[in-house]
């Protein structure tokens, strides 16, 4: 037992440690390589975000633009959208947020950052409905809460001032018969004042006769000047009935639709355009507001072409993001929503057959309607 060798011991003692320092240099061959794949990866990082921090715009522009050529990406878009805000770039700013939110409509960012875009180009209503829905989307930030209180203060300032613009532009429609006005009493004081010093010994009858041609000049004059504003109020309408044209964009759409303050001019509006278009016009820029108003416009002229409000109604259902507007609705503009169906869409003297189309369609509109049900 004791000639007998160890030669195959020791053989299989250094086989294993040979197996062990295979293992330990595959080890170290799978670390080199995940180091070198990760210093590639931060090789490879975008260095835009590097250039903006320099506040070197321009390059961080380029930087972003060749991502975005490389691979379109919300985050490249809205970065983008950052830089061209710094150099004040706001149109360029507006339509990287809007592409941004066409790969990603739930993108904070950038609503935000289209909602400063817009701000600056003098939007103040898209604007406040960007910083609006920032705001429902996370409600927790402090920073979106604040910009969507001073874009509203700006917009409750334009509103008052376009009302003051309004009722200036009247008055100056109105000035002429203000003038006749004048000069008709004052014509009428002086032939008041003659009569009473030429005819002082007249009789009760004759002053009193006096008196009642005087009263009934100022009736004249009166309904003169009514006449004069309605002219111009109905010039006014008929003016912008004329130049309204089919909008091709949301954008198109709420420019128009913001100029037209009359019912009758909105729903010519609306009646312009095919309701099959309306997804291709909105696309995913249908705002709550705009979304509202249409609804209760459509209202208006329900009676008198409710095949045409039915396939309005029906195509609107079909833009991009209408489920989550609707569910993100106030509890104001859900409640309008509803009294217009209840009021409107509902009655009794509508044919049956839109009435099943009518049936259909308000559960998509009248969304917490159906969830208080369920």
């Amino acid at each position: 037992m004791a000639g007998v060798s160890r030669k195959p011991d020791r053989d299989r003692s250094m086989e294993f440690k040979g197996f062990l320092n295979g293992l330990k240099d595959w080890d170290d061959l799978l670390k080199d390589k995940d180091d070198k794949l990760k210093g590639h990866a931060r090789q490879n990082k975008n260095p835009g975000n590097e250039y903006f921090k320099q506040k070197r715009f321009l390059e961080a522009i380029e930087c972003y633009s060749r991502s975005i050529a490389l691979s379109p990406t919300s985050v490249a878009f809205a970065n983008r959208a950052m830089a061209y805000l710094k150099l004040r770039r706001f149109e360029e700013a507006e339509n990287d947020c809007t592409e941004a939110l066409n790969l990603d409509d739930r993108y904070v960012k950038a609503y935000s950052r289209r909602a400063t875009a817009r701000k600056e180009l003098g939007k103040l209503k898209a604007s406040l409905e960007d910083a609006d829905f920032a705001v429902r989307l996370d409600p927790n930030t402090q920073e979106l809460r604040k910009q969507y209180s001073e874009i509203k203060a700006l917009y409750e300032k334009e509103v008052a001032n376009r009302k003051s613009g309004a009722l200036i532009e009247a008055s100056k429609e109105s000035q002429r018969a203000d003038g006749l006005q004048v000069e008709s009493k004052i014509i009428q004081d002086d032939y008041l004042i003659s009569n009473r010093v030429h005819n002082a010994a007249a009789s009760s009858h004759k002053s009193s006769v006096v008196k009642h041609e005087c009263v009934q000049h100022k009736h004249e004059l009166k309904a003169s000047l009514h006449d004069v504003a309605s002219r111009a109020a109905s010039r006014a309408v008929a003016s912008a009935a004329k130049n309204i044209t089919s909008p091709k964009s949301a954008y198109e759409f709420e420019v128009s639709w913001r100029a037209l303050s009359d019912d009758s001019a909105q729903a010519q509006l609306l009646k312009m355009i095919p309701p099959h278009t309306l997804p291709q016009i909105f696309k995913n820029a249908l705002s709550a507001p705009i979304l509202v108003d249409i609804i209760k416009c459509i209202g208006t002229f329900f009676k008198e072409d409710t095949e045409l409000a039915i396939s309005l109604l029906d195509n609107m259902v079909k833009v991009p993001r209408f489920d989550m507007i609707i569910m993100c609705l106030s509890a104001k503009d859900h409640s309008e929503v509803q009294q217009v169906w209840e009021e409107i869409f509902s009655t009794r003297d509508i044919p049956v057959a839109h009435t099943e189309a009518l049936a259909r369609l308000r559960p998509k509109y009248c969304y917490r309607e159906q969830q208080e049900k369920n």
